[in-house]
């Protein structure tokens, strides 16, 4: 699928509650596209000499959903993209930048790139890398649905307030510019966040936890149909 159709399938939903998972996951696009988009790949899976050496191939496909091809791919895009074999926040900014040049993608890029880093490390491995991907586009529902709370919850407190799924929606909308202008109202947003809660925060606490999150998003047909759009990305 490529980039504006699916820019054309989740604008216009954006004001559905699915939407509030679709985007972020559309958003994940540019780093599948910039690995698997690379040109073709050798058969074997091929370690260079780099600072960083990831895990056996073996070991990869029994921690992922990915074939051994595609971890071919995988590598071979992420070797030539960083020789060190770590990303830094940098290069995911650097990523975003030029995926959505319309918009300001930085702050996305931020907060995607402290969801990745799963050692707080301050760099992102080939494995945190791979391990993530297939979470997000080969993984059961919970795997899904565990990761996208991940992203959310900001602090890594184990709920999500307001305010931080504010700052994702701002971060989302801000990344997309103009393909959600002139539709898109000022406060959009923050009505979006106002529509999660709604649906979300079973006992009106003001946060949502995890297992609040994940009984709304299966009893959600629209979240449920948005997470079925990215099953064939790669």
């Amino acid at each position: 699928m490529g980039l504006h159709v699916m820019l054309e399938v989740l604008v216009p939903a954006r004001e559905q509650m699915g939407g509030i998972y679709a985007l972020v996951v559309f958003a994940l696009f540019p780093l599948s596209y910039w690995l698997f988009g690379k040109d073709s790949i050798e058969d074997d899976f091929e370690l260079s000499t780099v600072c960083h050496r990831p895990e056996g191939l073996e070991k990869l496909q029994e921690q992922t959903k990915f074939t051994k091809k595609e971890l071919q791919v995988l590598y071979r895009g992420f070797k030539n993209e960083c020789p060190s074999g770590v990303v830094n926040e940098d290069t995911f900014k650097v990523i975003y930048s030029q995926f959505f040049p319309q918009g300001d993608s930085s702050t996305y890029a931020h907060f995607l790139f402290e969801a990745f880093d799963t050692n707080k490390n301050g760099s992102v491995s080939f494995e945190d890398f791979v391990i993530g991907l297939s979470i997000i586009l080969r993984g059961t529902i919970n795997d899904r649905l565990n990761w996208a709370f991940n992203l959310y919850d900001l602090n890594k407190d184990g709920c999500i307030t307001k305010e931080e799924m504010l700052d994702i929606m701002k971060s989302i909308y801000d990344m997309m510019g103009k393909y959600t202008y002139p539709c898109m109202q000022e406060d959009a947003p923050r009505e979006h966040v106002e529509t999660f809660f709604q649906k979300m925060d079973r006992n009106n606490d003001g946060v949502v936890t995890i297992d609040e999150f994940i009984e709304s998003c299966q009893k959600d047909e629209n979240i449920m149909q948005s997470m079925q759009l990215f099953d064939n990305v790669i």
